[in-house]
């Protein structure tokens, strides 16, 4: 499943934001439920893994972790996904001009037999959701950034760490 999302931002900025899968929840919607730092990485980030407890607007939930296996932010990196969900996750970024152009490629398979069965059904016609909803909410996430809107949780460090650079 591929989605393209368009942002009127840098790059840098909005992988920036993509860096932040801890925060994914405050802008992508009702997906993420919950996202667990199981280990940082290298120096660079590379071998981070954090675990995803994720569902669908069916009543199912997905239990899988995410690993860091390929980074060259802010243009491409990769996420390989094990557990409920097996396959890979990529991030393409592009600058055209003052816009963000974001692929996200999303090639996983459910390892649960009654998931596997209904997949056809549930993303049929979805290409991945509702992309436009989630470029909304990165749009809002990064107006909030530029306004310099403060958030009240604590900073306990990113899960991938931000190694960015236009």
């Amino acid at each position: 499943i591929t989605t393209r999302w368009r942002v009127e931002a840098g790059i840098g900025e909005v992988a920036a934001i993509l860096s932040e899968p801890e925060r994914f929840a405050d802008w992508w919607g009702d997906v993420y439920l919950d996202i667990t730092l199981l280990d940082r990485g290298d120096a660079a980030g590379r071998g981070a893994r954090i675990a995803v407890h994720s569902k669908g607007w069916l009543p199912y939930h997905l239990n899988w972790v995410g690993t860091l296996i390929e980074d060259e932010r802010p243009h491409r990196w990769v996420i390989a996904a094990s557990g409920d969900l097996t396959g890979r996750g990529e991030w393409r970024l592009r600058q055209e001009g003052p816009w963000a152009d974001i692929d996200y490629d999303w090639q996983v398979v459910a390892d649960r037999p009654l998931f596997r069965r209904l997949a056809p059904l549930l993303f049929r016609g979805k290409r991945g959701g509702l992309p436009e909803q989630q470029a909304a909410g990165l749009r809002q996430t990064h107006h909030r950034q530029q306004r310099g809107d403060k958030d009240d949780r604590p900073d306990q460090g990113h899960l991938f760490p931000r190694r960015v650079k236009d």
